[in-house]
């Protein structure tokens, strides 16, 4: 369970600083794009696990790595989507 939060959490800070780095009116600052992406890895992981259901494996049978590579790929997806999303919303209402 641990090791899914950690891969969530680093799929979702690597893809909220490339997300922010892609789309350039997106851009929080690097601190910004990591922690956006990260919690928005967190919470995508965790809803992606819940409509797949996810985590009810085995915890005898030790670290499965399709699944952790799963999490980070579905982690970094949610984390760059929230990163873009808070970036232009953010972004949009300072130039105002």
């Amino acid at each position: 369970m641990l090791e899914n939060l950690i891969a969530q959490l680093l799929g979702g800070a690597i893809g909220g600083t490339a997300g922010g780095k892609l789309v350039k009116d997106s851009d929080l600052g690097n601190i910004g794009n990591l922690i956006a992406g990260a919690i928005g890895g967190v919470g995508g992981g965790q809803l992606l696990g819940a409509l797949l259901g996810g985590g009810a494996g085995d915890m005898g049978a030790g670290i499965d790595i399709a699944a952790l590579a799963g999490q980070l790929v579905g982690g970094g997806v949610a984390g760059a989507i929230v990163q873009i999303v808070v970036g232009l919303i953010k972004n949009r209402l300072l130039a105002k």
